[in-house]
């Protein structure tokens, strides 16, 4: 489990970004699977989000896990929803409601505002960024009285720049978004890659969050021993597990 070194100094919060190590899965999925949207074996999903709610500090029943669909919808969670919200980030300022993100190679990004006591969680791939689900969500804590200089946010481990591989059509929407864009792109043997991480981070910058930290462990990298959709697919693999990443409120 990897901690961020800006939010864990705020003692009202726990947090992590989990890798694939610590959990009981086997075989493609081994062993911390938390995706209920993989193929893997339900039993195992669930001790595993058992493992992970005894490091946050939490009952399994707390672990509020979205149906992520690469959006930029999100929900503001005050009490334990009956049934499975659909979206891809997650508000609240309530204690013991733990915001959960799933992903193998898309971003978690937590956002806190210590002022105000209030926690926010998003799934962050190319889709969501394009669609701007971070500038939604800020939006919403300015509105609820976050002040933008003392928000505190952290982006997880996410493919880097060196590993995504994209099409030209993908630059050009993006391009076609803004040009300036344009920097969030390299040009290696006609192979065009795209910086995901400085992407989200740009947009929280843009916005005015100015206290952000980067978690650089690139999920493609096999010794950062995460699960990732595209390394899955590099080898062949028929499916793959889901990192992740939980914030609380104490």
């Amino acid at each position: 489990m990897i901690k961020s070194k800006k939010l864990i100094k705020y003692k009202l919060i726990t947090h992590g970004f989990f890798n694939r190590k610590g959990g009981v899965s086997k075989g493609i999925y081994k062993s911390l699977n938390c995706g209920p949207g993989s193929n893997d074996k339900l039993n195992n999903i669930n001790k595993n989000l058992t493992i992970v709610s005894n490091k946050i500090g939490c009952k399994k029943k707390n672990l509020i896990l979205l149906n992520q669909i690469h959006s930029s919808k999100f929900h503001v969670i005050n009490n334990f929803p009956k049934k499975k919200l659909i979206g891809d980030g997650a508000i609240t300022t309530k204690k013991n409601i733990a915001l959960c993100i799933l992903a193998a190679d898309c971003a978690p990004v937590f956002i806190f505002d210590p002022i105000n006591k209030i926690i926010a969680a998003a799934h962050v791939g190319w889709k969501g960024a394009y669609k701007k689900i971070l500038k939604k969500i800020l939006k919403r804590l300015v509105k609820f009285g976050s002040k933008k200089y003392n928000l505190v946010a952290a982006i997880g481990p996410c493919i880097a720049q060196g590993n995504y591989e994209v099409k030209s059509t993908f630059k050009k929407k993006f391009l076609n978004q803004n040009n300036k864009h344009m920097k969030y792109f390299k040009i290696q043997r006609k192979i065009i890659y795209f910086n995901l991480r400085d992407f989200i981070k740009g947009q929280l910058v843009d916005f005015g969050v100015k206290n952000i930290e980067v978690i650089k462990k690139d999920t493609y990298n096999k010794k950062n021993n995460f699960f990732s959709s595209r390394s899955s697919l590099k080898n062949r693999e028929n499916d793959y597990g889901r990192n992740i990443s939980v914030i609380m409120i104490k």
